[in-house]
């Protein structure tokens, strides 16, 4: 089968949010908990995180410590699952996306862990393990945000608001504000943006040939300015979701 180019994707994810609209299924609480322990699941995974799935879901749901399993483990369940629920709370209200916004969800996520960092931007230059890019030096970081905030207001009633989500997702954990936790944290930003426009959230799996997929595609934006392969990939994740949530609903 001919593999579909990125408008083919959007159209496809427009269709069926018009079936989103119809049944919401993102109102249903035993889906939104089922798909935000998963999501966790597969955030934290991405970055290195061993709980299962199983076991994510009893730290979390029954506050159990998991052996062999560290504190900082169980605090990235306990506070990602936080954040969304922080973030599932913002979308009903109309959000307005901003810098104080994306310092507030990095807070939670390094809530316990990194205090002296939580909620701030870096004030040292960093490396990316695995990585040829290299972020900006911390005095640009402020001034890079805020170019990243500007770009956004100038585009967020234009672009479609997958590749508005991708985009920022791109753009923030490029400039890597942040000394840890900027994947997670602009992942969030990247679905509060998706749920706020009545899209599912984009959930890249953490497995091997998935994160692989994702980390070349942000290289590829990176050092040759080229967003097509991510811009593709996160819309690949949103048509998943959103025929996986039709699949659920009987439709």
């Amino acid at each position: 089968m001919e593999l579909q180019n990125l408008t083919e994707i959007l159209d496809d994810i427009d269709q069926s949010k018009q079936q989103f609209d119809r049944l919401r299924p993102l109102d249903n609480p035993s889906i939104l908990h089922a798909l935000e322990i998963e999501y966790t699941y597969e955030s934290n995974r991405i970055e290195g995180n061993t709980l299962t799935l199983r076991e994510t879901e009893l730290v979390i749901e029954k506050g159990l410590t998991v052996g062999g399993k560290s504190m900082r483990e169980h605090l990235e369940a306990i506070n990602h699952h936080e954040a969304l629920l922080f973030l599932r709370d913002l979308v009903r209200g109309k959000p307005q996306l901003t810098e104080s916004l994306v310092k507030q969800l990095h807070a939670l996520i390094l809530h316990g862990i990194d205090r002296d960092n939580a909620g701030r931007y870096r004030t040292i230059p960093v490396m990316i393990a695995g990585s040829r890019h290299v972020p900006p030096q911390p005095w640009a970081v402020p001034i890079q945000m805020e170019q990243c905030f500007a770009w956004y207001e100038a585009n967020s009633q234009t672009l479609h608001p997958v590749l508005l989500a991708a985009e920022m997702h791109e753009r923030i954990v490029t400039i890597h504000p942040f000394i840890d936790g900027n994947g997670r944290t602009s992942r969030l930003v990247m679905n509060l943006i998706l749920l706020s426009n009545g899209y599912p959230l984009a959930n890249i799996q953490g497995d091997i040939d998935s994160r692989r997929a994702y980390y070349d595609a942000l290289e590829k934006a990176n050092l040759q300015n080229d967003k097509s392969d991510f811009f593709r990939l996160i819309a690949i994740n949103v048509q998943a979701m959103s025929r996986r949530l039709m699949q659920i609903v009987g439709e």
